[in-house]
């Protein structure tokens, strides 16, 4: 991946997707949740791909995950946004262990969660039989998991030593996007996937209704955290670079009002409409996406290894 560093940043020179070097700004996108900072949104013309460029670097990025705020990374978090974040994962923990299990054949297999935050997804899936492993880049989430799932989990790093084709589940839920190193991550990840395993990647979808009413105050943006911002066309050829078959794409349709809560508080004082707003544009949003090839604010890519 082409890129040039500049102390604590980098720019890429080339799309980490394709390899295009024809990288047009789409959107200047401010920082409203940490440094009030303002990042440029580029596309890919060959692709499509749109990323932050330049961003900081893996060394630097983690002071802007310095907020107690940060729900993924603190079970604790306080405030209405992060109540509605507890309750909505209260409901889609039990659905996302039943999915794994029906598509690992209606039974329990082996499970890695890369980016597991504070444990809850793995917790939920051990107590339904599965072996667990997780992975966690942040110390405090790491040990809040660890206490929560009730074994250890595993630094960023550790991913380089497990043994190959062990997994029958990889799990990312919300966390490609943050991956510095894409291609070698998802290279590591398809390896220590079974043969006939299944890869699950959620992530924001910057074409759907949401992003388009919302645009630079899109909070499913967070820039400079989220890296990389998705569409499935980009997925499909980023996971066929690695043998992967995007088997099915599925709607998270709770995040459509959960994104634009949160939306709703970065936008101005002046444009800012409360929170019928929100349900009318979470609600506006899931049905345009049933009527435009499924474009939800948030889609989780079901891919398979052959």
């Amino acid at each position: 991946m082409p890129l040039e560093s500049l102390d604590t940043t980098e720019f890429l020179a080339a799309c980490p997707v394709c390899g295009g070097t024809n990288l047009p700004a789409k959107l200047q996108v401010q920082d409203k949740s940490v440094s009030q900072e303002t990042f440029t949104i580029a596309q890919c013309a060959g692709c499509g791909l749109q990323f932050t460029n330049p961003r900081p670097n893996a060394d630097h990025i983690g002071r802007y995950y310095e907020s107690a705020a940060y729900v993924s990374h603190n079970s604790g978090a306080r405030g209405l946004v992060n109540r509605v974040y507890r309750v909505a994962r209260f409901f889609t923990m039990r659905r996302k262990v039943a999915l794994i299990t029906r598509l690992n054949g209606g039974r329990a297999g082996q499970l890695l969660d890369y980016g597991c935050g504070t444990g809850h997804f793995l917790a939920r899936a051990k107590s339904a039989g599965w072996q667990v492993t997780g992975l966690e880049p942040n110390p405090g989430a790491r040990q809040d998991a660890a206490a929560r799932v009730g074994q250890p989990m595993l630094e960023e790093s550790a991913l380089a030593t497990l043994p190959p084709a062990s997994f029958d589940t990889v799990t990312l839920w919300h966390v490609l996007e943050h991956v510095h190193a894409l291609q070698e991550t998802l290279a590591q990840l398809v390896s220590v996937l079974k043969p006939g395993g299944h890869l699950l990647i959620a992530v924001p979808n910057p074409d759907s209704l949401d992003a388009q009413h919302y645009r630079q105050d899109w909070a499913a943006y967070d820039v400079p955290r989220h890296l990389y911002h998705f569409v499935p066309a980009t997925i499909s050829r980023l996971l066929a670079g690695h043998g992967l078959r995007v088997a099915q794409t599925l709607p998270l349709p709770l995040d459509a009002y959960y994104v634009s809560l949160l939306s709703e508080q970065l936008r101005p004082a002046s444009q800012a409409q409360g929170r019928l707003a929100v349900l009318r544009a979470g609600f506006r949003s899931n049905q345009y996406a049933a009527q435009h090839s499924g474009q939800y604010s948030s889609l989780l890519y079901v891919a398979q290894k052959g």
